[in-house]
């Protein structure tokens, strides 16, 4: 099992985590932002996180699931890895019309147990959407699981949550920032929101 010391050691070596004023998200403001882009562009980093992701998975009693289903874009390379050192299917979901959906002829069986795993969870709120939409065709979803929990177990993903690590950082509205970071300008580095990104 990874210690959240060598989990964080390998975003800082692939350059991963960023200090600056950053638009997460789910709109919210921070001075820290996890690039994880960078680290699953290194397949050998990614392998070690997800390898270590399910091996907690099976210590916390959800290693009989039998798909994984991850939510686009974030989700599908920490799924896929995840996936493949559990020895099940790796699924996702994607946006259509601003509603995650299951596509590309993909198909869950009812009897399925369910895994949906995600990369950083902040608000939980691609989780809990993607749990809706599994739910709504009637799949069995056991548990969720991620790499990293900014939330520290505060956010509502409306199934059981696996992290690999918590890593709490600050995270503030836009109209309550603190000073310093007022300062700085703000960027968005992630995808949310971008034209032709949901």
């Amino acid at each position: 099992m990874m210690t959240r010391d060598e989990v964080l050691a390998v975003f800082r070596d692939c350059g991963a985590i960023l200090e600056g004023h950053f638009i997460l998200s789910s709109g919210l403001r921070s001075p820290v932002f996890l690039q994880k882009a960078r680290v699953f562009a290194r397949p050998a980093k990614a392998e070690q996180l997800c390898r270590a992701l399910a091996d907690k998975i099976r210590a916390e009693g959800f290693g009989d699931a039998t798909v994984i289903v991850s939510p686009a874009i974030g989700g599908i390379i920490p799924g896929y890895e995840t996936a493949r050192h559990l020895g099940v299917p790796a699924l996702y979901t994607e946006r259509v019309e601003g509603k995650f959906e299951l596509r590309r002829g993909f198909e869950i069986a009812p009897t399925d147990k369910v895994l949906v795993v995600e990369d950083i969870v902040s608000t939980g709120l691609s989780i809990r959407e993607c749990v809706d939409a599994l739910r709504g065709i009637g799949a069995n979803v056991i548990a969720a699981a991620c790499l990293i929990d900014r939330s520290a177990g505060e956010a509502d993903v409306s199934v059981p949550l696996v992290s690999l690590i918590d890593y709490k950082v600050p995270a503030y509205s836009a109209d309550q920032l603190p000073p310093e970071l007022a300062a700085i300008p703000a960027i968005k580095p992630g995808s949310r929101g971008i034209q032709g990104v949901k």
